[in-house]
């Protein structure tokens, strides 16, 4: 579905590039968790594979045609929920009905089912709204479109728990097979349960890439204060009801996946971390 090859964006000649010979293949079908510390590059390589921005060099490939081209058949199939948007002080009715004509697929149903989950009313004035009652709208309205593929930066960020809860049911009831989201977040526990694969990008580079099912099978993910795992641990954080560890999975049942410390080794350690998975 999208190729990414050896991008090179700055937003300066003056200053080191943002994204340098960085590369990335998303295949149809599930949920990509995209993580990285604060200047990884995350935002930016978003906006590149929805095209607006255009790389010094490399290219993205959607469907085997360039972004960058911004052709109408390809936008209208790429989705991007930015972390920072603003909405038109105009009735929900209103904003719809200038910008769903850009999507062949939307569905009014799908949208207003998404509202249902979010517990926001239909008959609005987006001008009226706090900006997490603008994220539910917009994202009910961007999952509507049915594009093929979604992008969304930071998409729980000024969510209450209730709606980052129906945020996680939202985008369970939204997948299937010909459909790809890409999220990018630091808050790693809202979305650590319906990612698919998961990506963590560190100096211009993916570090680690695999799907959650190959974690899960060849990682185990324990808090424990028996000295015996010490010693086999591949990973270890210690912490006050006992040391938090990543394990080899040998044959055991998978455990959840503990994303803030897959994270961590991966970034300190990200050589250790892929000779694990160097067999897949």
């Amino acid at each position: 579905m999208l190729q990414v090859n050896n991008l090179i964006f700055g937003y300066s000649r003056r200053k080191p590039p943002v994204l340098d010979d960085f590369s990335l293949t998303i295949e149809k079908g599930g949920v990509y968790g995209l993580l990285g510390p604060n200047g990884a590059g995350k935002s930016t390589l978003l906006h590149l594979i929805a095209g607006a921005l255009t790389p010094r060099a490399g290219k993205v490939m959607y469907n085997g045609v360039d972004t960058r081209r911004r052709l109408p058949e390809t936008l209208c199939d790429i989705f991007i929920v930015p972390e920072e948007f603003s909405l038109p002080p105009v009735s929900l009715e209103k904003y719809v009905s200038l910008n769903a004509p850009l999507y062949p697929r939307f569905s009014r149903e799908t949208m207003e089912r998404n509202l249902d989950m979010f517990e926001m009313p239909k008959d609005i004035n987006l001008g009226a709204l706090s900006m997490g009652q603008k994220k539910k709208v917009f994202m009910s309205f961007a999952l509507a479109c049915n594009t093929s593929l979604m992008l969304m930066d930071e998409p729980t960020n000024g969510l209450d728990i209730p709606g980052k809860s129906a945020f996680r049911r939202f985008i369970g009831s939204s997948l299937d097979d010909d459909r790809a989201i890409i999220i990018s977040t630091h808050q790693v526990r809202d979305i650590d349960r319906i990612l698919d694969n998961v990506l963590i990008m560190d100096r211009h580079r993916v570090v680690f890439e695999q799907p959650v099912y190959e974690i899960q099978k060849r990682l185990r993910f324990v808090v424990s204060a028996d000295n015996s795992l010490f010693a086999k641990s591949l990973y270890t954080v210690p912490g006050i009801n006992g040391a938090a560890m990543i394990l080899p999975n040998d044959g055991c049942d998978d455990t959840e996946i503990n994303l803030e410390l897959l994270f961590d080794f991966a970034l300190r350690y990200p050589d250790r971390l892929t000779s694990i998975f160097e067999n897949v």
